[in-house]
């Protein structure tokens, strides 16, 4: 077995340092299998005890910044929105075009929104994908309250002035 590959204090003062910078418990670990290496001459076994990992993920880290750097150590969320259409910024570019007929009054039909926003992406999508689209960019469904056609509004009055109470 070869011996493992020595670390040098340049590169102890720099994991010292991202030791510090961590922010998950993930990237701490990763970092720390490496410090414990150079601080204390830890075996990958040893280590991989300390950090609760096993022993074969320890080894593969340790490749993987003698490889890559410190780059491999800190590792970026998996956060965001992987299956957009269109960023938020698209979104709203492409609702501001119905802002106008909206303002006006008139009453928006999500089969239109729905055509257009498929004309643009060029391929079908279910009508939840529309109605997300403009609940995240703030519209919301603003109906008038429904009344009678034949209501007549003298009638009401004098029946609300002339009844029993």
């Amino acid at each position: 077995m070869r011996p493992p590959r020595p670390i040098t204090k340049d590169q102890e003062d720099s994991l010292n340092q991202l030791l510090k910078k961590t922010k998950t418990k993930a990237d701490f670990r990763r970092v720390q299998c490496l410090w414990l290496r150079a601080r204390f001459g830890l075996s990958s076994s040893e280590v991989s005890e300390a950090v609760s990992w096993s022993s074969g993920a320890v080894r593969r880290i340790q490749a993987a910044y003698f490889k890559e750097g410190e780059s491999s150590l800190i590792r970026i969320g998996r956060g965001g929105r992987r299956n957009e259409n269109l960023r938020v910024s698209e979104e709203s570019e492409f609702l501001s075009s119905f802002l106008d007929k909206a303002k006006a009054g008139h009453i928006l039909v999500i089969s239109e929104i729905k055509a257009a926003y498929e004309k643009k992406i060029g391929h079908k999508v279910p009508k939840s994908t529309v109605y997300r689209m403009l609940t995240r960019n703030g519209w919301r469904k603003i109906a008038p309250r429904p009344h009678h056609l034949k209501a007549d509004k003298e009638k009401q009055e004098a029946f609300k002035k002339n009844s029993r109470k």
